[in-house]
């Protein structure tokens, strides 16, 4: 999510591992054309995705000395800066909330907090039975489960107005708008009527 206009960049159906950390970040290193603050929770894999995802290999010249030569090293982009938010939950209860920089420097501590995403997913939870925990009305295949998110955060993006973010009409008075609008994607927010009549292609993006 980019913080400043609620706008949902990407999203990964699938169990919390390495493969899911790769594919979301790749998934939103497409949609962006800088390299922004990224803030996540304490997952590990994140860190070797954007280092995957933003970084370079350097290698290491022979010494000449016995013993064997040192190994090509992958070391992330020195303009990546990433951070994380982790929740320590001893007794499972909140203790202490620690807020760690990975990569990069002078990142200001108000800027690492993953609370947007963090109520985006109590959104989730409330609005969409497939999702809800102990119910019975859980997708019976991923692949339904993967194009009823796509429906839910293309809403989320461009028919659905936030309380947050307010931009002027065209008679000068102050509205709400979705995050589509906000940044400029469209000039106007979204029916869901609209937002089902616009053609979808899927496409290859080997």
């Amino acid at each position: 999510m980019a913080s400043e206009c609620r706008l949902v960049l990407s999203h990964s159906v699938g169990e919390r591992n390495r493969r899911m950390a790769r594919e979301l970040v790749a998934k939103t290193a497409d949609r962006l054309a800088s390299m922004p603050l990224f803030v996540t929770d304490g997952l590990r894999f994140y860190a070797s995705a954007l280092r995957e995802q933003y970084g370079r290999w350097i290698s290491f010249k022979p010494t000449g000395k016995r013993g064997r030569p040192r190994k090509d090293k992958l070391i992330p982009n020195e303009n990546l800066k990433y951070a994380q938010v982790i929740k320590i939950r001893p007794d499972g209860w909140l203790k202490e909330v620690v807020k760690k920089t990975v990569f990069g420097k002078d990142i200001e501590a108000k800027l690492i907090s993953t609370s947007l995403v963090e109520r985006l997913n109590l959104s989730l939870r409330q609005e969409n039975n497939r999702i809800s925990r102990k119910t019975i009305g859980f997708s019976k295949k991923i692949e339904g489960l993967r194009k009823q998110m796509n429906l839910y955060f293309a809403n989320y993006n461009f028919c659905r107005r936030h309380g947050s973010l307010k931009q002027s009409n065209d008679a000068g008075k102050m509205e709400t708008c979705t995050p589509a609008k906000y940044l400029g994607l469209i000039d106007r927010n979204l029916t869901m009527n609209e937002l089902l009549a616009i053609p979808c292609y899927e496409r290859s993006t080997n």
